[in-house]
């Protein structure tokens, strides 16, 4: 068996090498993870930044400063495989942490909320190679036998991402400016391209696939076009506008004329032929519902602690970190086990953790209390987070040939990618549309409008009929409890939106259960060096 002999040997354990290597992919991936969840802390503070406290912007535009940054991660995923074999996955892993080392400093000195976006979606474009390139070189690196650990290495940034994130952004904001939640990557990239530099082997690539251009003009764009439509709903509150309508559907034509052109050439931009691989089509299904339903759920919880509760940025990022902590425990025992027993066996149960916490934050309003409620369910969370994530990653690599790891890798990147991106555009229209049609909450923000300026309280008797809703609330206070007591009711309107929200995420995550439940709960062997007769790709170790 001349494949086998070719095969390159790798130890049982975690080594020197492999760590050393994991080291450079684990800071890119927490430089691109740890943005988005910075950005989710700052948006609030972002509604006014641009425009004063007296006329902030719709939550619906600052929320495209993440959308913008992943419907661009999306949008360059799929050139990761290609790229990847003409230039060298070292070449281009430094040009990645470079471009998102540059566009994170233009964030920092925008003037608009426009160009903050704008800059966002270069500094995405660097992001969107992190990820799938980084699992490329750990995956080469350590072969099958060390996969789910590897996978749990790879999951410190998602680890790092929800604890520090939010805590880090917070403080920035409180002591500092919301400029440096980017200024913070330039260091951070500066010692990327350094460590890279040193750590990663010299690529000597030697390019066998022609670039599919007609799969780029029809993926790329397409994948764009339909992302900004579904992207769009929250700004324009319904599915059915022209907008969203136009883009979505204009953007799926091409995606759909993709998909059938993507088998005729023999290398096509994204290897739709790998979901062949049973294994890797039930943990794409399985991740791609997942996907949408956490990460779209975890953009409202800090948004939950400033605007209903009115915590500091710092405050809630501190609130939110439990669920953090909660992945930071389980994490390393998933991948411990995801090396010797199937993956079947270990993702259903961190879903079900996940699930029960998901309905529990349906229960918020607000008032629920932090330690006694919010917290302690948060951490369960973060233990089914820990427990998930990776395995399934691990799930769909592991039986995957070692040539063919690029384009799984890629696969799978932009699968969470287009996952996330829809999970948030549901989410934010959901939560906006709710606080929209409670009648207390939207009758606050007109009375609000009407009063703003006025001292005479004749006046402001004269505009309360127009408020029934207010008024009724008003007509049992004094005049020095009324601001209190409007503003508890309303507060206690939005926790209830916020909770109604929560049943969207719950429902999509105890539907992952349904695929989840069809992943291998035998052992299956590892496919990683049965490639074929061109021989085994170089391994990236010393």
């Amino acid at each position: 068996m001349s494949t086998a002999s070719a095969a390159p040997e790798y130890p049982d354990k975690i080594d020197g090498a492999v760590l050393k290597i994991a080291g450079v992919v684990v800071i890119g991936a927490i430089m691109s993870i740890l943005d988005i969840t910075v950005v989710n802390v700052a948006l609030p503070d972002l509604q006014t930044t641009f425009t004063g406290a007296d006329n902030p912007l719709p939550y619906s535009t600052v929320a495209w400063t993440v959308t913008a940054y992943t419907l661009a991660l999306a949008t360059v995923i799929p050139l990761t495989g290609w790229a990847a074999d003409r230039f060298g996955t070292k070449r281009l892993y430094m040009l990645a942490v470079a471009l998102f080392t540059a566009g994170s400093v233009l964030c920092a000195a925008a003037t608009s909320i426009n160009m903050l976006i704008l800059f966002r979606v270069l500094q995405g474009l660097g992001g969107g190679l992190l990820m799938p390139l980084g699992m490329t070189i750990m995956t080469r690196a350590a072969g099958p036998k060390r996969m789910g650990r590897l996978m749990a290495i790879l999951g410190v940034p998602m680890l790092l991402g929800p604890i520090l994130g939010p805590i880090i952004g917070g403080w920035l904001i409180d002591h500092y400016s919301w400029h440096w939640i980017f200024l913070i990557n330039l260091p951070l990239g500066l010692i990327a391209l350094a460590y890279a530099a040193w750590a990663l082997p010299a690529d000597s690539p030697e390019p066998t696939e022609s670039f599919d251009f007609i799969g780029m003009l029809m993926m790329s764009p397409g994948l764009a076009l339909f992302l900004y439509g579904i992207s769009s709903i929250p700004e324009e509150g319904t599915f059915f506008s022209a907008k969203v309508l136009g883009f979505t559907i204009v953007g799926l034509a091409l995606l759909v004329a993709f998909v059938f052109y993507s088998f005729k050439p023999k290398h096509p931009l994204l290897d739709l032929r790998l979901f062949s691989n049973r294994q890797l089509t039930i943990a794409t299904i399985t991740m791609f519902i997942f996907a949408a339903a956490f990460f779209g759920g975890l953009l409202l919880v800090p948004t939950y602690f400033q605007q209903v509760r009115g915590e500091s940025p710092l405050d809630a990022g501190l609130l939110v970190a439990p669920q953090g902590i909660g992945a930071m425990l389980t994490m390393p025992i998933a991948g411990a086990l995801a090396d010797k027993i199937p993956v079947g066996r270990i993702v259903p149960f961190g879903l079900v953790l996940i699930v029960g916490g998901m309905f529990a934050m349906t229960q918020i309003d607000g008032s629920t209390s932090y330690w006694g409620y919010i917290i302690p369910v948060l951490f369960v969370m973060g233990l089914g987070m820990g427990a998930t994530m990776m395995p399934i990653m691990t799930s769909a690599i592991k039986t995957l040939t070692h040539h063919q790891v690029a384009r799984g890798s890629t696969l799978l990147n932009i699968t969470q990618q287009v996952a996330s991106s829809i999970g948030v555009a549901i989410m934010s229209v959901v939560l906006t549309n709710g606080l929209k049609n409670d009648k207390l909450v939207s009758q606050a923000q007109g009375f609000h409008e009407a009063t703003k300026g006025m001292t005479d309280p004749a006046q402001i008797q004269g505009v309360l009929p127009k408020f029934p809703e207010v008024a009724q609330i008003l007509a049992t206070a004094t005049p020095t409890t009324a601001q209190a007591k409007l503003t508890e009711a309303v507060s206690q309107a939005m926790g209830k939106v916020f909770g109604n929200t929560f049943w969207v995420a719950a429902i999509l995550v105890a539907l992952t259960l349904i695929p989840a439940l069809m992943m291998p709960r035998k052992h299956e062997e590892s496919h990683f060096a049965d490639d074929d007769a061109d021989g085994v790709p170089p391994v990236l170790m010393h």
